[in-house]
């Protein structure tokens, strides 16, 4: 397939979504690196105890979610295929994690329904369209 010039469209969506993944970075590294004792202390006790119960396994697949769609964000600003594998290893992670969380935790309980089911049902979604719109720019020739 012939590479084609994208419509304003994609360089919009493409633009949100390195915003939204810097933003997932950002989330990953304040719960891993920046919960100081200063942050702590301005947190409910059970949230600290929940943050803190979280498996070092369930923190490498949010790295790992955060890391790769962040990477497909900039793959798919440079209109490269490889998006669509980072966008899919994004997926899988954040499914891995959002189910783990729902299933074996009381996340809801203790950081609100917001955070406990809207906000990872957003990530979600708006992990999904990511993935079936670079696999949609790749059929269009969008992507090389």
């Amino acid at each position: 397939m012939t590479l084609t010039k994208p419509n304003t469209g994609f360089w919009v969506i493409a633009v949100i979504a390195l915003i939204w993944n810097i933003i997932g970075v950002f989330q990953f590294l304040s719960r891993t690196f920046l919960l100081t004792d200063e942050v702590k202390a301005a947190l409910p006790e059970e949230q600290v105890l929940f943050l803190e119960s979280i498996p070092t396994w369930l923190q490498v697949i949010f790295a790992i979610a955060t890391i790769s769609g962040l990477l497909g964000s900039i793959l798919l600003l440079a209109r490269r295929k490889t998006a669509i594998a980072l966008f899919g290893i994004s997926l899988v992670c954040i499914l891995v994690q959002m189910f783990y969380s729902w299933l074996f935790t009381d996340i809801a309980q203790t950081m609100g329904t917001a955070e406990g089911y809207v906000l990872p049902l957003v990530i979600i979604i708006v992990a999904i369209f990511l993935y079936y719109y670079s696999k949609g720019a790749a059929q269009k020739g969008w992507l090389r």
